[in-house]
C-alpha cells in the first residue's frame, strides 16, 4: 500500500499537480497551462491495528497483539469524538475479506464516532454461518429479514461461487481461450488429494501461475506441496488422470452453470447488508461503481 502511494504521488507530480515531486520534471514544448489544483497530494497515515468485532466501538481497532517493533500503535478513532482531533470518520473496506465487511457494518451502526461507510467485499466463502458461538455474531445473514427467510443457507459451494467473475469467463469462453484448462487441472488435482487424504476438504491450492501453459504433471508438482503432500507418491500420468483430463468440456459445462447462479447469491448476500443497515435506521445503497469487467467486485454499499 504505501508503494501504491508514492507511486500516485510520482503520477501527480508528472501531472503538474502541486505537492511532493519525484525527480527533475520532464521538458516539453509549449506544454499546456493546467488550472492549479486546491489540493496538495500527501499520502496517507498507515497505522498497523488489530480488530476486534465483538468489542465495544470505542476498543474496535486495537494495537497489534502481540505488538511489533516500535510505538504501540493508537486506535486512529482515538475515542468518542472519533479522530485525534474529534472529528467524525469515514469508514471505508476495500476488499474487506469475509467477515471483515460485516464487521465494518456492524461497527458503523453502533459508532457515533463513524460518519458513513463504504463498502466494497470480498471472500463470500470466508463468511461465518450460523451456529456460531454466543456472543459471535455470523458474517451471514446480518439482517433479521434475511435471518427469518425459509432457504436463506447459502453453503460454502455458493457462496465460494459467487466470488468469481462471470463476465471474464464469457469472455474465454467465447474466445475458446486455452486457460479454460486450468479448471479441469484443479479438479484432477482435487480428486487426486482426495483419494491421498480424505480429510483434505476444500483444500486451499493457492493459484499457480500460468497453469493452462504447463502439462498437468508440472502443475500437480507445484500445487501438491502446497497441501503438504509428495508428487513423488501419486499417480500424476496414470491412465486414470488421463482419463479424467479428457472431461475438461464437462468441467467447463458444470462450472459455466455455476457462475450462471452466482451473480443470485452474490446479489442475496448484498441486499441481506442494504436491509441491515436500513433495519438499523440509516439510509444506504448499493451502487454499481464501474464496469465489472475491470474487476467483478463493482458493487459499494455505501
Amino acid at each position: 500500500a504505501e508503494r501504491f502511494d508514492r507511486e500516485l504521488l510520482r503520477e501527480l507530480g508528472k501531472m503538474g499537480v502541486p505537492g511532493k515531486k519525484e525527480g527533475p520534471p520532464r521538458r516539453r514544448q509549449n506544454p499546456p497551462r493546467r488550472p492549479q489544483s486546491p489540493l496538495t497530494p500527501r499520502g496517507p497515515r498507515h497505522v498497523a491495528g488489530r480488530l476486534d468485532p465483538g468489542a465495544p466501538w470505542g476498543e474496535f481497532l486495537l494495537p497489534p497483539d502481540p505488538p511489533g517493533p516500535g510505538p504501540a500503535a493508537k486506535n486512529p478513532l482515538g475515542g468518542p469524538g472519533g479522530s485525534e482531533k474529534g472529528e467524525r470518520v469515514l469508514v471505508t473496506g476495500l476488499h474487506a475479506c469475509g467477515d471483515l465487511s460485516p464487521a465494518l457494518l456492524r461497527h458503523f451502526a453502533r459508532s457515533p464516532a463513524v460518519a458513513a461507510v463504504a463498502s466494497v467485499a470480498c471472500c463470500y466463502m470466508k463468511l461465518s454461518t450460523p451456529p456460531q458461538p454466543p456472543g459471535s455474531p455470523p458474517g451471514y445473514p446480518l439482517s433479521a429479514w434475511v435471518a427469518g427467510l425459509p432457504g436463506h443457507e447459502l453453503s460454502y459451494r455458493a457462496r465460494e461461487a459467487a466470488c468469481h467473475a462471470l463476465e471474464e469467463y464469457t469472455g474465454r469462453l467465447g474466445g475458446e481461450s486455452g486457460r479454460l484448462r486450468a479448471h479441469c487441472y484443479r479438479a484432477v488435482l482435487e480428486t487426486l488429494i482426495r483419494a491421498a487424504d480424505p480429510g483434505k476438504k476444500r483444500p486451499g491450492v493457492q493459484t499457480v501461475k500460468k497453469a493452462h501453459a504447463l502439462s498437468f504433471p508440472q502443475y500437480a508438482r507445484l500445487g501438491l506441496p502446497r497441501v503438504g503432500l509428495d508428487p513423488a507418491a501419486l499417480p500424476l500420468d496414470s491412465e486414470a488422470v488421463g482419463a479424467m483430463l479428457e472431461q475438461q468440456h464437462k468441467v467447463v459445462a458444470f462450472f459455466s452453470l455455476t457462475l450462471l447462479l452466482a451473480p443470485l447469491v452474490e446479489t442475496l448476500i448484498l441486499l441481506d447488508r442494504l436491509l441491515y443497515l436500513r433495519e438499523q435506521g440509516f439510509q444506504c445503497a448499493l451502487v454499481p461503481l464501474f464496469d465489472p469487467r475491470s474487476s467483478p467486485r463493482n458493487l459499494v454499499l455505501v
